[in-house]
């Protein structure tokens, strides 16, 4: 059997990246334990570990639109999901300090696990619908307190390319917390590493940043209304983008 240059080479990106991403997990503990600043300094090894797995790939990200983040503010980043490049991109080229929103599995994981709960991420139970109201409420204190947060309203990575129906609790949240909500449109993740494939490609990934979505005077009534006009600015970049580039459009 042939094995392809390729293939070897992604597998020993493979293997590199989790080594570096180890060494940076233990990293982000320590910094959230002993540095000044605890959770920012953890998020700046985020920031340190996004960029390292990048360039060890092979991957460049081209940013758009960064001038539309408000200053002064806490914010709601919701962005769609492709691949999991994209919590690289973002954590690498988001230039402002934020916390992660993320489901209660991916706080299991070996040494990420402890460093997201060190740096001050938020996790939600979608088993359990009491406890996943409790802890959207608790990240809506933590918000009104002045941290901003990146979420993924698909909930997960689509399979196919689309862009998957939004979960309602996040819109609830940005209403809760009366801060603006940030839509960013992340285009050419899949190609670099699709969802249920270890494999990697090297590629350019563009995130666009959309003008925020203010929430300040809306109530709970408002909220299917807030999800299509968030929806609908990150829809209509991502499959322009793809079809200018020949990707796989909307069903």
């Amino acid at each position: 059997m042939v094995v392809k240059r390729s293939e070897i080479r992604s597998t020993v990106l493979l293997v590199v990246d989790i080594i570096a991403t180890g060494f940076f997990a233990l990293a982000a503990i320590i910094a959230a334990r002993f540095a000044p600043g605890g959770e920012n300094a953890a998020h700046r090894v985020a920031h340190a570990w996004g960029k390292t797995i990048l360039r060890l790939s092979g991957v460049t990200v081209e940013v758009v639109g960064t001038d539309n983040i408000p200053e002064n503010t806490s914010i709601v980043f919701m962005a769609n999901h492709q691949s999991n490049f994209d919590i690289l991109s973002l954590l690498a080229h988001i230039p402002v300090q934020f916390r992660w929103i993320s489901k209660k599995e991916v706080f299991r994981t070996p040494l990420m696990g402890p460093a997201m709960r060190r740096a001050g991420y938020i996790s939600i139970d979608r088993g359990n619908r009491e406890k996943a109201i409790q802890s959207l409420e608790e990240a809506a204190q933590v918000i009104k307190n002045g941290k901003s947060v990146m979420t993924f309203p698909e909930g997960t990575r689509s399979p196919d390319g689309t862009i998957r129906p939004f979960k309602k609790g996040l819109f609830h949240l940005a209403i809760k917390s009366g801060v603006p909500i940030v839509p960013i449109s992340i285009i050419g993740s899949r190609r670099i590493m699709p969802k249920k494939s270890l494999h990697i490609d090297p590629g350019t990934i563009t995130i666009v940043i959309g003008r925020p979505i203010e929430t300040a005077n809306m109530t709970i009534d408002h909220r299917d209304d807030l999800m299509a006009a968030v929806r609908s600015v990150i829809e209509e970049t991502f499959y322009n983008a793809a079809s200018d580039e020949g990707e796989k459009t909307a069903p």
